[in-house]
């Protein structure tokens, strides 16, 4: 999966409940960074995720899957709020990729620390 993908996904997530905070677009532009992207490809991210054409385009990979939620639970709960449309946004993109209960349990878990040793 492309970069600039993965980083519309998230901004797409980000802007799912209608607005994007500052501890969003902080995220946002954290990963931006950690990804060796541009300051110019979340500008490119931004826009696209506020067109008529904005949907996510989903890893096929497993562990690009797995990274991809991960990080779209990350950008869901950056502003302290779960809205339901993001929540409907997430089981939707975990169903299309074919992701069990088991490996989301599993994922959920790891990020908010529980069995973590």
């Amino acid at each position: 999966m492309q970069l600039l993908d993965h980083l519309k996904n998230l901004v797409i997530m980000a802007s799912a409940d209608g607005s994007l905070s500052e501890r969003e677009i902080a995220l946002l532009v954290d990963r931006c960074s950690e990804m060796g992207l541009e300051e110019a490809d979340l500008g490119k991210a931004v826009a696209y995720a506020l067109s008529d054409e904005a949907s996510l385009k989903l890893p096929t990979e497993k562990s690009e899957q797995l990274a991809m939620l991960s990080d779209l639970v990350r950008i869901m709960a950056a502003d302290g709020k779960l809205s339901e449309i993001e929540k409907r946004l997430f089981a939707l993109a975990a169903a299309k990729m074919n992701i069990d209960k088991k490996d989301l349990d599993d994922l959920i878990d790891k990020l908010v620390g529980k069995g973590a040793k």
